[in-house]
């Protein structure tokens, strides 16, 4: 009878074990945030599940919700395109990541002007944006582009009305191009825009308005301007160079950037290649570096490691851009750190 009971005990303990193995294993996730990598983390997800059998599910909610999610505990992992700052990193004992890499882009809707023949420089982007330009054949923007008939209609400028990742890069990248942007409008996941501005939530918000409004500039990710035929601006880059956004000229603007540093947060902006998009920028995941479920952890883990090496070209078709091999294996020593 006691050699039974030890059997059934040892029965028992096995059966724990190998249910909390596959707890353990197998668990589904959650994860908010930016709306700029919305697209890839719903596709990845979608395959890995039919991979793998678990579920992902991302809610894009913007940079600034993700954030305030991951704080709260309430998801587990977040998305962000405004790097989290190291000493915060530090603080709320996040590990930080770069998944995959875009753009931002400037987009427009101007009768008569086709997608890539506007020009604009940083300067005068700038005063676009802050409201000190506000017609389209205003001088400085003639001056740029000679022999483009240019209407006379007033611009409209659209926004993100939700805190921002893509926000973030692209003001941050007018703050370098004019201090009077700076002082005027500012630089982060929101700031001050002019009385010419109107918000849209999210990157689809801010593409939409630039759809239905004439006379509207504003910015969006590569990928959500690529997906919904937006009109490009030319951008002139440091290089001095008009660059027309694409998969390459983000690339080139990424190549030889330095992630080996803390939260792997390297400033992408305003590169020196001739052939750089001067607003680059990757997007980051936020796990938490020591969460209370060991198999949602897990499950981050397994989630973001099989995407990263079986996804980029499912990235690549939404016009994001890849992560460099050697940057990959950088983010999964990285990810171990997630217990």
């Amino acid at each position: 009878m006691q050699t039974l009971n030890k059997m059934a005990q040892g029965a028992l303990v096995a059966a724990v074990g190998l249910a909390f193995s596959v707890s353990a294993i197998a668990a589904d996730i959650t994860g908010a945030g930016a709306t700029f990598p919305y697209a890839v983390y719903t596709k990845w997800a979608e395959a890995y599940q039919a991979a793998a059998g678990q579920k992902v599910n991302y809610q894009g909610i913007g940079s600034s919700g993700g954030v305030k999610q991951i704080k709260a505990k309430t998801v587990d992992f977040a998305g962000s395109d405004a790097p989290v700052p190291e000493a915060d990193l530090d603080a709320l004992h996040l590990i930080q990541v770069p998944t995959v890499m875009g753009g931002v882009t400037i987009v427009m809707n101007v009768p008569g002007v086709a997608s890539g023949k506007l020009k604009l420089d940083g300067a005068t982007a700038a005063d676009i944006f802050r409201g000190a330009i506000t017609k389209w054949n205003a001088p400085a923007i003639a001056k740029l582009n000679p022999g483009l008939a240019l209407p006379d209609m007033a611009i409209t400028v659209a926004h993100r009305s939700d805190g921002s990742g893509t926000t973030y890069a692209f003001t941050n990248y007018l703050a370098k191009q004019s201090t009077d942007f700076k002082r005027d409008v500012g630089a982060g996941n929101t700031v001050n825009w002019p009385s010419n501005a109107l918000g849209g939530k999210g990157n689809p918000g801010v593409a939409a308005n630039v759809q239905k409004i004439k006379g509207t500039i504003g910015y969006v990710d590569i990928a959500d301007a690529m997906k919904n035929n937006m009109s490009f601006v030319a951008l002139k880059n440091k290089a001095g160079n008009y660059i027309v956004p694409n998969q390459d000229s983000v690339a080139d603007a990424a190549a030889g950037a330095n992630f080996k540093v803390k939260g792997m947060a390297p400033d992408l902006l305003d590169q020196t290649h001739k052939n750089a998009w001067p607003i680059t920028s990757a997007t980051y995941m936020l796990a938490y570096e020591k969460g209370s479920d060991a198999a949602k952890q897990k499950g981050v883990v397994d989630f973001f490691t099989w995407s990263l090496n079986n996804g980029q070209k499912m990235a690549e078709s939404l016009g994001f851009v890849a992560l460099p091999p050697s940057v990959v294996k950088m983010v999964e020593a990285e990810m171990k750190n997630i217990k």
